[in-house]
């Protein structure tokens, strides 16, 4: 017989009023779907394919940063190109601004007009950008006119004498250190009446800007020399001629020091350069309108002259001979 310490007791049946099964259930539920969870990341993470996967894509996503970090310092930034502009110009309408008649405004210069020169020039001639000073082709100054004995016509631009009468004196603004030397003028009187004269002198104070001071012979075609002053007009002329521009060295000059003048221009004269070793180098203007080389660079050599239009000619080059007018054979164009 079993000892009844061995003998299993009978089950008891709890009292139905007092059962927890409703709510160990839910618990029970939670805790094994935990431990699922639990089971599943712990296969997942040391799965070695996973471990690959989750380290590569880290590496990719680092690479990927890294990368666009270093192309954008190395890579400079490019403005981007300016549109081009859709604006259609109106047809017919100038973009360039009118001529004025008043004297402070001065427009650019008409474009130069292919080259001229005589049959007998042998010299090159080009044309580049306007060279204009204050005196302008294309425009209408407005001053006063008076009038100066002139003499045997020398004057400041050092032409010497000559029998031409019809000349005047430019006033000391638009003489311009000599710029104005040579150049051909129209002048118009309030009655209409024009005269065309030539700059070979300046008129200082009290000479005013827009002034000019015409030979009397000049003056007496306007109005009678009793009239004293006068209201005018002017503008610039490139007039017909068959004068050929010529070069003068002045007195004194030698192959150490020269001056060299030019004579005979149809259009005021921008610039006068001479040719050296390093290039073409541009000489110094003076107010008696000679070109001074002071070291002697140049003297000699080549000679280039440009026009207020921007136009070059190039004269061969010429013994210093000083104050002996030579003649070059080529002249400026007309406008």
């Amino acid at each position: 017989m079993a000892s009844s310490s061995h003998r299993r007791r009978p089950q008891q049946k709890p009292d139905r009023d007092f059962e927890w099964r409703p709510v160990r259930g839910p618990l029970v539920a939670v805790a094994a779907v935990a431990a699922v969870a639990l089971i599943v990341t712990l296969v997942v993470a040391f799965r070695p394919d996973a471990a690959a996967g989750a380290a590569g894509q880290d590496r990719a996503v680092s690479g990927s940063v890294s990368d666009a970090v270093t192309s954008a310092a190395a890579t400079p930034k490019t403005p981007s190109a300016p549109k081009p502009s859709t604006t259609t110009p109106t047809a017919g309408r100038r973009t360039t601004p009118s001529a004025s008649a008043s004297v402070s405004v001065h427009p650019s210069a008409p474009s130069a007009t292919p080259a001229r020169r005589s049959a007998a020039g042998a010299s090159s001639a080009t044309t580049t950008a306007p060279a204009a000073g204050r005196i302008r082709p294309g425009t209408s100054y407005q001053g006063v006119a008076t009038s100066y004995d002139v003499g045997n016509g020398g004057g400041a631009c050092s032409y010497g004498p000559t029998s031409d009468v019809m000349t005047a004196a430019m006033n000391t603004a638009d003489y311009e250190t000599a710029k104005a030397c040579g150049a051909y003028v129209s002048v118009r009187a309030a009655s209409g009446t024009s005269i065309t004269v030539r700059i070979t002198n300046e008129c200082p104070a009290p000479c005013a800007v827009g002034q000019l001071d015409l030979s009397r012979q000049a003056f007496a075609k306007l109005a009678p020399l009793s009239a004293g002053r006068i209201a005018i007009t002017w503008s610039l002329l490139s007039p017909a001629t068959s004068d050929t521009v010529s070069i003068r060295y002045k007195t004194g000059s030698t192959q150490y020091w020269c001056g060299i003048q030019a004579i005979g221009h149809r259009n005021p004269l921008a610039r006068l350069e001479v040719r050296t070793s390093a290039g073409w180098l541009a000489l110094t203007r003076t107010d008696y309108n000679y070109f001074l080389s002071e070291q002697g660079t140049g003297c000699g050599a080549e000679i280039r002259l440009t026009d207020i239009y921007g136009e070059q000619l190039t004269v061969p080059a010429l013994a210093v001979r000083p104050d002996v007018v030579q003649r070059t054979g080529v002249q400026f164009a007309r406008h």
